[in-house]
């Protein structure tokens, strides 16, 4: 009902930035937010920031607070993550996701993808 594409990720050196954007599609109407999580390898999914159409921010994950920014785009239907100073512990497969406004349903996911930090 809802599709989320993902781009940006690749491979940079430590220091370096990244900006990847999320574009929803569908049933839009049925999302109530939208954000970032990610997952390294042997590691579980860790939350990293969701933003809400009206442009409300939750709280960033420690690990990335002070250096990532979501942001929004609400006539793209496209949620950012501004990535700078990054470290080799930000290396994870980054995924895209999106709150469901009904209760009790799981939400929708992109597909995920790759950011390989250098050091």
């Amino acid at each position: 009902q809802v599709q989320l594409v993902e781009a940006g990720g690749g491979l940079v050196q430590a220091g370096g930035s990244l900006r990847l954007s999320c574009a929803a599609s569908g049933r839009t109407s049925s999302i109530r937010s939208m954000g970032w999580f990610r997952q390294a390898p042997g590691k579980e999914r860790e939350r990293l920031a969701g933003i809400t159409w009206s442009g409300s921010i939750v709280d960033y994950a420690d690990s990335v607070k002070g250096r990532f920014t979501i942001s929004r785009d609400n006539a793209k239907n496209t949620v950012y993550l501004q990535m700078n100073s990054l470290e080799s512990e930000d290396t994870a497969v980054y995924y895209c996701y999106a709150d469901r406004l009904a209760l009790g349903l799981a939400p929708y996911w992109g597909k995920g993808t790759q950011v390989i930090v250098s050091s």
